[in-house]
């Protein structure tokens, strides 16, 4: 009886260190780095037609037309893409402009800085901005 319970128990704790890490975190402003801390889009009305020609040559791709992470490359990526639709009510200027200049370490997203013009990654929040939920 004991070593049925002793596995029962080493298989539970394996099972939970396994899904360890999977859960959903919650977006925070305390992870920004502080050099993007506060910023805001400088662009005015009418930079989110750019930034949706932008969104539709470099993010759709993963993240889909409509930004909802469900772009034909994103099918076959681990974590998948976020659903932009969504983040985007939940996030400030600053975490978006962030995430897409320096992109994130452990997902296929990568850094559009040196690809993409500062003013180009704010026309790109520009049109994240417009996405329909």
């Amino acid at each position: 009886m004991k070593k049925v319970l002793f596995v029962a128990l080493f298989l539970a704790l394996l099972m939970m260190t396994a899904c360890r890490g999977k859960t959903n975190v919650t977006v925070s402003p305390d992870t920004i780095p502080a050099e993007y801390v506060g910023k805001t889009n400088p662009l005015g009305t009418g930079a989110d037609s750019a930034g949706a020609e932008l969104f539709k040559i470099n993010c759709a791709t993963c993240h889909g037309d409509t930004g909802h992470g469900d772009g034909p490359a994103g099918a076959a990526l681990v974590p998948a893409p976020k659903n932009l639709a969504e983040l985007q009510t939940q996030v400030g200027d600053d975490y978006l402009f962030w995430r897409i200049n320096t992109g994130k370490d452990g997902t296929a997203m990568v850094s559009w800085k040196g690809v993409l013009t500062e003013e180009q990654i704010w026309q790109v929040v520009s049109f994240i901005r417009t996405l329909p939920q």
